[in-house]
């Protein structure tokens, strides 16, 4: 099955039944990525009297209650309501769900006091035309992704004059493989998630940034169809599910 699409005046090819999801499938237990000293997620029969919600325990039926916290558990999908006093949802600000996303691999720069930041000089200075979307891939890059402990490891995260940048060029979208753009520990500041979402001044209330994702080595750095899907939550942020597509000229 396959699609046209058309952008910048060109006409490319879009295999759907070809996807490259960039998610972590998240599971009940420590065998997810974990940020923030947030609890890991907990899948478990919801219990109601006598039922139990499992097949295995003799019930017609499973019918799980899920216990996560988007923000440390796994592939997540934010808003500018995640830095802001007044409530706004992922749910009101996340529209519509494809896009023209660059992928691009980028190596951290070890700094003087021993943090790892993504600087704006790592980064092409020219991103193409129409491209609306970035996901970034930071070196190395394996599975160990898939499972990582970075609660008070002081991971890797982005320099504010990065996604100032990535603003200016009107990137709606920023996706990484980090547990967050901003240091595990800056006493608030969340200086480059207010330099994306524009916050105070100018809100960009169409933008999101999405963490944790996984994109194997075997996927080149290019230009893909992004479809980002998400729960239909009314918070500031939802697990999700970004998924690519190659653009092939038609």
């Amino acid at each position: 099955m396959q699609a046209i699409i058309e952008w910048n005046k060109k006409s490319y090819k879009v295999q759907l039944d070809q996807p490259i999801d960039i998610s972590i499938p998240m599971q009940s237990g420590e065998n997810n990525p974990n940020a923030f000293h947030i609890p890991h997620p907990l899948f478990e029969p919801v219990r109601v009297g006598d039922f139990v919600g499992s097949v295995k325990n003799g019930t017609g039926a499973n019918c799980e209650n899920l216990h996560i916290n988007a923000h440390g558990n796994g592939t997540h999908t934010e808003c500018v309501g995640h830095i802001t006093e007044e409530r706004i949802t992922i749910n009101q600000c996340l529209t519509q769900f494809f896009f023209i996303a660059q992928l691009v691999s980028v190596e951290p720069n070890k700094q003087s006091n021993g943090d790892f930041l993504v600087l704006k000089n790592d980064f092409p200075d020219q991103l193409l035309s129409g491209v609306n979307a970035v996901i970034m891939r930071t070196t190395p890059n394996a599975t160990f992704k898939l499972s990582q402990v970075y609660s008070g490891n002081n991971p890797v995260y982005l320099d504010p004059a990065l996604t100032a940048f990535l603003a200016q060029q009107n990137i709606l979208h920023l996706l990484v493989d980090l547990p967050s753009v901003d240091r595990e520990e800056d006493e608030g500041a969340m200086l480059a998630h207010k330099a994306f979402w524009g916050y105070p001044a100018d809100l960009r209330t169409n933008a999101t940034i999405s963490e944790m994702v996984f994109v194997p080595d075997a996927v080149a750095d290019g230009i893909y169809l992004l479809n980002l899907q998400i729960a239909s939550l009314e918070t500031d942020a939802s697990p999700s599910k970004p998924v690519l597509y190659i653009l092939e000229p038609a």
